[in-house]
């Protein structure tokens, strides 16, 4: 796709790891508007595609998310591709953790964005 790019982690935390980020410079979820909704729809789109190419067919057993600042390390949109969710290890089950102040899911993101008004 021309507008994201897809690679895998360099410090994978499943088995399959990989990152999926837009090639035109997006900050991190915390700027993001209602507007971009669209734009993180199609990031797990892309996610998902990746995984499905790799033979992970269980796409119950993945993790899809973003690390919320200030526990990003770098201020560029990526959403965080992980399966199988099940084999991720004790740190990377604390790093990706749904339900945590510094981890959102990629549907939370998606419920917060589209809650905000038009103007913000």
């Amino acid at each position: 796709d021309g507008d994201l790019a897809c690679f895998k982690d360099i410090k994978p935390g499943a088995p399959q790891h990989y990152l999926v980020v837009p090639v035109k410079h997006v900050g991190n979820c915390r700027s993001l508007t209602k507007d971009h909704v669209p734009l993180v729809e199609k990031m797990v789109e892309v996610g998902k595609s990746v995984l499905q190419k790799n033979n992970i067919t269980d796409l119950s057993d993945v993790r899809l998310g973003f690390h919320w600042p200030p526990f990003s390390s770098v201020n560029h949109l990526h959403l965080h591709v992980l399966a199988p969710a099940s084999e991720m290890g004790f740190m990377s089950k604390i790093f990706y953790r749904i339900d945590s102040y510094w981890f959102v899911t990629a549907e939370q993101l998606i419920q917060r964005l589209n809650s905000l008004s038009e103007s913000n």
